[in-house]
């Protein structure tokens, strides 16, 4: 469980990161390796080879030293030049005991293994300069012989090369694969946005263009096949609905008619006002059933369109105070949205004295919320309020329960753009509604 902890955490959250981590951790696996083996091999044999060939070196030279003691310069001025050692000579001298024993660094080891084999008289190394030189001063009967040997006799240059062109190739390989991955998952953003666009009602000029791998050609022509069908569908419901409209509209205005020839007596004034209240009725089934969901989508001053609704209810004999934090821009379908706030509003007015409307943004979202002080609704009936002609009234009568859809609109009309409606406790004591919709 803390395995799979860790590597959820840890691991990248976009598929372009998973897909570079992919490639990348192979690559580093092989570096690891090549590196092993390197050093466990070629640094290793490479490095015994000079150190072995250096005390083989050492070695000659005192060799030299005891069969012509008194050639000490010319043999001196030979090593110099045939093996580039400096050699001098110490007299009376002798070497310090060691009283512990020496801290050797990896080609020091290589180095002390090696004068033993060879040398086999007591010696001191002297490493501190390693890149420029090493000085060995090597016990004789009766003097000390001290040898400066030049840093390119102990240190081979294929390590770096090795290293560099095994970090550049690899840099390479990993930009090229970068470059790889990006053009792969380009597509898929794209059709991401392309999703999230239509989903909020952004209505695209044409048809998701197809790019990109079969997988990601295959999804954006099933997105393709979708969206159209959603719009057939859309185009059809709006057709038939508007039909339907024009055919209940037409009798009843020809009823209204009959009704003013009629005259005003108290029968016909009853029949006039149930004429309306259909009117009122069928009006309110069609704008929830077509939901404007042929209104396109253009970039909307929500301040003005809020305060607008506000300004309307006001003038309507409601009190309304409405606050609106700076001026917000958001993609919108205006009429819709504005009959979603207005439905929120009318509900508010129906059952508080005072309606509240705020709109700002929060975060990456934009928020308006409708406070009354009113009775509110219970939580456990919250969710029941926004089925289609469900009313808190039991009555069927319109001027105290409405129509039961005002909320089902608000609430389409958030889901259109992409966001949701909820309803919570107001802190004035009535109920909350709040739309939130993404930026």
């Amino acid at each position: 469980m803390k395995l799979r902890a860790f590597v959820k955490r840890f691991l990248p959250k976009t598929l372009l990161g998973r897909s570079l981590l992919i490639i990348v951790s192979p690559l580093i696996l092989l570096q690891i390796v090549s590196a092993y083996v390197f050093y466990d091999r070629h640094w290793d044999t490479i490095t015994w080879r000079l150190t072995s060939s250096l005390a083989g070196d050492v070695a000659n030279v005192m060799q030299q030293i005891r069969r012509e003691p008194d050639a000490v310069e010319r043999i001196f001025e030979d090593a110099g030049r045939a093996m580039e050692l400096k050699l001098s000579l110490k007299p009376g001298e002798i070497l310090p005991n060691r009283e512990e024993p020496a801290d050797y660094g990896f080609i020091d080891a290589l180095l002390a293994k090696a004068l033993d084999e060879r040398v086999k008289r007591p010696y001191r190394i002297d490493s501190s300069q390693f890149e420029e030189r090493v000085v060995i001063d090597v016990q004789l009967a009766d003097a000390v012989l001290t040898v400066i040997v030049p840093g390119s006799r102990l240190f081979s240059s294929t390590t770096y090369i090795f290293i560099l062109w095994m970090v550049g190739t690899s840099l390479i390989l990993f930009a090229v694969a970068s470059i790889f991955m990006r053009n792969q998952v380009r597509p898929l953003r794209r059709l991401a946005l392309a999703a999230d666009r239509f989903g909020k009602g952004r209505e695209m000029e044409e048809e998701h263009k197809l790019e990109g791998a079969l997988e990601v050609r295959q999804a954006a022509t099933a997105f393709n096949i979708m969206a159209e069908r959603i719009r057939r569908q859309i185009r059809q419901r709006t057709d038939m609905l508007s039909g339907v409209s024009h055919d209940l509209r037409t009798p009843l205005t020809r009823m209204r008619l009959q009704l003013a020839m009629l005259g005003d007596n108290p029968e016909i004034c009853e029949l006039k006002e149930n004429v309306v209240e259909m009117e009122k009725m069928i009006e309110g089934y069609l704008t929830f059933a077509r939901g404007e969901g042929g209104e396109r989508s253009v970039e909307t001053d929500l301040t003005a369109l809020v305060r607008d609704v506000a300004e309307k209810w006001k003038a309507g004999g409601v009190s309304v105070d409405c606050h609106v934090e700076g001026v917000v821009h958001a993609w919108l379908k205006p009429n819709a949205f504005r009959r979603g706030v207005d439905n929120l509003v009318a509900n508010a007015s129906r059952y508080g004295e005072t309606v509240w409307i705020r709109a700002g943004k929060r975060g990456d979202a934009i928020e308006v919320t409708v406070d009354d002080d009113g009775p509110g609704i219970p939580p456990e009936q919250r969710a029941e309020a926004f089925r289609p002609f469900y009313r808190l009234d039991r009555s069927r009568n319109p001027e105290t329960g409405g129509t039961g859809l005002g909320l089902s609109i608000s609430l389409d009309v958030a889901r259109v753009h992409g966001g949701d409606l909820v309803l919570e406790d107001s802190p004035h004591g009535g109920l909350r509604a709040r739309i939130r919709l993404p930026m």
